[in-house]
């Protein structure tokens, strides 16, 4: 079911209840954007007046995230995109997903490769990795601080080093602001009761064989470093391509960069 406001937003019904704020533009192959944690679809923005020209493109606001449902019992990110792209027509698709947004794009070949056309992985976060001591005390700082003070882990996750280069690009940065300012906060102070994959990602990459390309920012965390290439050394049909000069949002740092990149893979994948 779809439901539309009457600033044409367009919401998706779940069969468990849970709603998708979703927008859908172009012709052609299907094309579906995920974003990170803590931000929301508006993040693909650089990416929408171009992409749309060439692909059938979708972006939706993950559960939990922008404007979609906070969880109110279990359910699986896959499973939530699986039922939009159905209901849409838009099987098989493109995949391009970022950090969390990546993670899902992982999940979603592994679980239904079927549904997959190719991937592009941005500084994607891995099911399995095994994080850094600094990136899993930092974390652990916003959660507890989310436990009582929801505007205080906000900060937190602003201030990470993580946005640090897209902090120096005053436009970005402004983004970023707007985006996590009007996140709920919800994961940091309650148990998601999301559904994961039974075995980490990480261990059956092998077994993922659409075309991948993975990129990953220069300036980005050595945690991210050491996904990007593990993801282009175990994944059989993935390259990697490293950026330069941004970090861990290179879709909204160096769009003049980011764009061309990304059309000729999808375009190398109709091939």
């Amino acid at each position: 079911m779809t439901l539309i406001n009457g600033d044409g937003e367009r919401r998706f019904q779940c069969e468990d209840g849970g709603r998708l704020r979703y927008s859908i533009a172009g012709k052609g192959d299907s094309l579906v954007f995920l974003h990170g944690f803590g931000l929301d679809s508006s993040m693909w923005d650089p990416q929408w007046p171009i992409f749309t020209k060439h692909y059938r493109s979708i972006r939706y606001d993950l559960r939990g995230y922008g404007a979609s449902s906070l969880p109110a019992g279990p359910y699986s990110h896959v499973d939530d995109f699986i039922a939009l792209t159905h209901f849409l027509k838009a099987q098989p698709a493109h995949l391009v997903g970022l950090s969390l947004g990546g993670r899902l794009a992982l999940r979603i070949a592994a679980q239904a490769p079927h549904i997959v056309r190719s991937l592009t992985l941005i500084d994607a976060a891995l099911d399995g990795h095994a994080w850094s001591e600094d990136w899993s005390e930092r974390w652990q700082e916003m959660v507890t601080a989310g436990k009582t003070d929801v505007n205080r882990a906000k900060s937190l996750w602003l201030q990470h080093d993580l946005f640090a280069p897209a902090r120096t690009r005053p436009a970005v940065a402004e983004a970023l602001e707007a985006m996590v300012r009007g996140y709920s906060g919800w994961h940091f102070h309650s148990d998601d009761p999301g559904v994961g994959p039974t075995t980490p990602v990480a261990e059956i990459l092998s077994t993922i064989r659409v075309p991948t390309l993975v990129i990953v920012g220069a300036l980005d965390l050595p945690d991210f470093q050491a996904i990007a290439q593990r993801l282009a050394n175990e994944m059989p049909r993935a390259s990697l391509k490293i950026v330069p000069n941004v970090g861990h949002m290179p879709n909204l740092e160096d769009s003049h960069q980011f764009n061309p990149l990304v059309l000729r893979h999808l375009a190398s994948c109709a091939a």
